[in-house]
């Protein structure tokens, strides 16, 4: 990553969104999720009133994730994926995640197990946004920004 860039960001929320369509399906974890967090069929109906906005809602959230994400990987000079999974997202995710959303456990007396969907959730997504933010940054830098004599090249290379 060499500059903050729009197009990854986008589609790194959007990826973030995909992911926890899927992680909290109800045939993976949206059953046991939805017991272990006392959500009833009844709570759930009404939320379904309310999807358009939440998707909203959840992909700028997403987006402000992956925003703060390409701004560290550019701070730390991530280039490569093995940098995008191994210092940006693992880190990101066991500095920020796992300690903030042990709350639930501690302090409203949840199960164990939701904790432990909920931060595995945040750690897929983390992988995969930081994944898409760097290579798509490598790849509009590149091609759009034109950078000076293998400026490019060499982050990319590395």
């Amino acid at each position: 990553m060499t500059a903050v860039t729009l197009w990854p960001i986008v589609a790194a929320g959007v990826a973030s969104v995909l992911i926890g369509w899927v992680w909290y399906h109800p045939r993976v974890f949206g059953s046991t999720w939805m017991r272990l967090a006392n959500v009833t069929p009844e709570m759930a109906e009404r939320g379904k009133k309310m999807m358009p906005l939440s998707v909203i809602v959840s992909l700028c959230g997403s987006m402000l994730v992956a925003y703060v994400m390409n701004y560290v990987g550019i701070a730390f000079h991530i280039y490569d994926w093995v940098g995008a999974v191994f210092e940006l997202a693992l880190w990101s995710w066991l500095g920020f995640v796992v300690p903030t959303s042990i709350g639930i456990v501690l302090w409203e007396q949840r199960p164990l197990k939701l904790y432990f969907i909920n931060v595995f959730f945040w750690l897929v997504a983390f992988v995969a946004m930081a994944l898409i933010l760097v290579v798509g940054s490598q790849t509009l830098v590149t091609d759009s920004y034109g950078l000076p004599g293998g400026v490019a090249e060499q982050y990319i290379s590395e």
